[in-house]
């Protein structure tokens, strides 16, 4: 299993009494704590039980700010934590307003609105290679339409990874010189895919999609989906919450 289950973030509480900081450091918990350092509640850097994650850290967080007396609650600067859990294997983010009010939402990974950037391999951290899942459609043009097939096939053919299911179907028109590509649940490291792609096809004519995604529901910020258009090589990463929350 390779899912990142666990807890990351911080929330600012802002300047409290000396007193307030010795009660709220003083509240047991399994994944936080508060520290009077840095006027936060922060991840504890020990191994949590085996308790539900979600609800455990919720109980947690809202056990620590309802210790914060209300003549102070407008001291509270507010942050994120985001959850991997466990069962669903989703992204929660637990938000704490300016204020100290909570808010809870589950990440819906979304392309529609992601942006586009340049890809340059090595730069993006992307799911583990030997669970991740390719999915898409992809065209190109070659000198060899039937060397090129072989190639591309190849990659997906001989990758090691832990999930060899799947299917790589590859089409060739040599009077075109046209190979098309369709890949369905298929386990291969999608950097070597796209280098491959980028190798046999003629300049300018690499074209489609390939969307990453994980076997073993690894966290959805590694997920991402490669554009091919104009013969230059995209990264989009999905959306994970409405852009007005």
């Amino acid at each position: 299993m390779f899912y990142d289950t666990g807890c990351y973030g911080r929330i600012e509480v802002g300047e409290l009494p000396a007193g307030v900081q010795r009660r709220l450091a003083a509240l047991p918990g399994e994944w936080l704590e508060f520290d009077p350092e840095a006027d936060a509640i922060v991840v504890r850097h020990i191994q949590p039980t085996s308790a539900p994650s979600l609800p455990t850290i919720a109980g947690e967080l809202v056990r620590i700010i309802s210790e914060v007396p209300g003549a102070h609650h407008a001291a509270i600067r507010g942050g994120d934590l985001f959850v991997h859990t466990e069962q669903a294997m989703q992204l929660v983010r637990l938000r704490v307003e300016p204020g100290g009010a909570v808010h809870i939402r589950w990440a819906h990974p979304d392309y529609a609105s992601a942006q586009l950037r340049p890809y340059a391999k090595g730069r993006e951290p992307l799911v583990d290679p030997r669970v991740q899942r390719l999915n898409g459609q992809v065209r190109l043009a070659a000198a060899d339409p039937a060397a090129a097939s072989r190639d591309i096939e190849a990659v997906a053919d001989t990758y090691e990874g832990l999930y060899p299911e799947g299917e790589c179907r590859i089409a060739t028109d040599a009077g075109t010189g046209t190979v098309d590509v369709a890949l369905v649940d298929v386990n291969v490291d999608v950097e070597l895919l796209v280098e491959q792609l980028q190798r046999c096809a003629r300049p300018g004519t690499l074209a489609g999609r390939l969307e990453v995604s994980s076997f073993a529901g690894e966290a959805p910020e590694r997920y991402a989906r490669f554009v091919f258009e104009g013969g230059e090589t995209f990264i989009q990463r999905p959306v994970l919450w409405d852009s007005d929350t």
